[in-house]
């Protein structure tokens, strides 16, 4: 069950990360380095997303029940 939370959480943390972007494409100056931090941040977690998803489906705890 703490699997499918921390999954959950970290896909709302690249959505916020995404909404955060799009905000800081819109408004900012074309020197500001915000937009390319998001990208690195929503990346990252990303890569999280998905090493929790191979862990969670190769050892079975998100696989049938």
């Amino acid at each position: 069950m703490i699997l499918k939370t921390v999954i959950a959480v970290v896909f709302l943390a690249m959505l916020t990360s995404l909404a955060a972007g799009v905000g800081f494409l819109l408004r900012d100056d074309s020197s500001s380095r915000r937009l390319l931090v998001s990208l690195k941040i929503r990346v990252a977690l990303a890569t999280l997303l998905l090493a929790l998803l191979f862990y969670g489906f190769h050892f079975g705890s998100l696989g049938q029940p």
